[in-house]
């Protein structure tokens, strides 16, 4: 259970073991897994989910096909059934106390503390200014094949080139289906060896600065060229840029840095250890935010991981507060004896 602390202006604000500061797959499995360890946790989530626009879940099993809200509404009801709260807000910045915990600040201007943060805000994805890729984002404009690969499986996909990985996102895509064109648009030239390997696979290539997307009877049609030149395809893949939603760790020092594959940034999370531990004593990530190419049962199960770490962690200190009180009592007990003249050692008898 939560307790009511009271601040130096006499309101009072909620104290939990855990605050998990968003409300996805990884902050509501962390949730769950605390909650279980008997912890009070709340759980603060904006409502924004960054898998809203799509369908439906793929890739995690046992939920494969399911649709990203019933999924977070199960999940809610989980927490929930052990003793975790769940709070619709933002929060906005977090303070260290005095006692090593949190302050965390709402938007609303309320606030809550806590002995430790997990942290799963997620990221933002950086689209390409093209008009009508930020419109069907997640409905025809894709980006992952093991996400949404099987759905558009032997149909005309056109993959828009922004920068150096393109000709491996296009190739990539080709286990998928056979009808794959490949748009130059702004990526840099490509190679000699790139041009064979787009060729050995058939990958048809469309030169020229892609001018927008063209939507019929709210579907994708295709693709429209500078020059007029028109692309049927029935769904584009882009590249988004990844940005880790970190405003909440900025307020606790903790910048984000860019990630790396294949020696190419593709976007900025928020380093941790492999059980979600940053740089910040008392504070955990997991998800997105840290792990920019998660799907959503790899963010579940990086959730799972911080939760269980950041209870051993509280257990570590309770442990040490629990020696620290023992060892006062029998100091005072001695004292005690020694001021009565009574000598000798009883420890084991405590």
């Amino acid at each position: 259970m939560s307790e009511e602390i009271q601040n130096a202006s006499g309101s009072g604000e909620r104290r939990y073991d855990v605050v998990v500061v968003g409300g996805g797959a990884a902050g509501l499995s962390g949730a769950l897994t605390l909650g279980r360890a008997r912890r009070s946790v709340l759980v603060v989530d904006a409502g924004r989910p960054r898998n809203a626009p799509a369908e439906h879940v793929h890739t995690y099993l046992t939920r494969e096909g399911t649709s990203p809200s019933e999924l977070l509404e199960t999940g809610r009801a989980e927490v929930a059934d052990y003793g975790g709260e769940i709070m619709t807000g933002e929060a906005v910045a977090a303070e260290r106390l005095e006692d090593g915990g949190f302050r965390v600040v709402l938007a609303d201007g309320s606030a809550v503390l806590a002995r430790r943060l997990l942290v799963t805000t997620g990221l933002a994805d950086g689209l390409p200014p093209v008009p009508g890729v930020r419109e069907r984002w997640g409905r025809e404009v894709l980006h992952c094949p093991y996400c949404h690969g099987w759905e558009v499986r032997d149909q005309a996909v056109g993959v828009l080139a922004t920068g150096p990985m393109a000709v491996h996102q296009a190739l990539l895509w080709r286990q998928w289906t056979e009808k794959v064109t490949l748009f130059s648009h702004t990526a840099p030239e490509f190679g000699d060896e790139e041009y064979e390997r787009l060729a050995a696979r058939v990958i048809r290539l469309a030169t020229g600065e892609v001018t927008g997307l063209e939507i019929r009877e709210d579907r994708l049609a295709g693709v429209r060229l500078e020059g007029g030149r028109f692309v049927p395809c029935q769904a584009v893949v882009v590249a988004p840029y990844l940005d880790a939603r970190s405003g909440l760790l900025d307020s606790l020092g903790l910048e984000s840095v860019e990630q790396e594959m294949s020696g190419h940034a593709f976007g900025r999370h928020i380093p941790s250890d492999a059980a979600g531990a940053t740089s910040v004593r008392g504070v955990w990530v997991a998800g997105n935010v840290t792990d920019l190419t998660a799907q959503v049962i790899a963010a579940a199960a990086g959730g799972v991981r911080a939760g269980a770490a950041v209870n051993a962690d509280l257990i570590a200190e309770e442990t040490d507060h629990a020696v620290a009180a023992r060892e006062e009592l029998f100091s005072a007990q001695l004292e005690e004896e020694v001021c009565e003249g009574v000598l000798g050692d009883r420890r084991h008898g405590l």
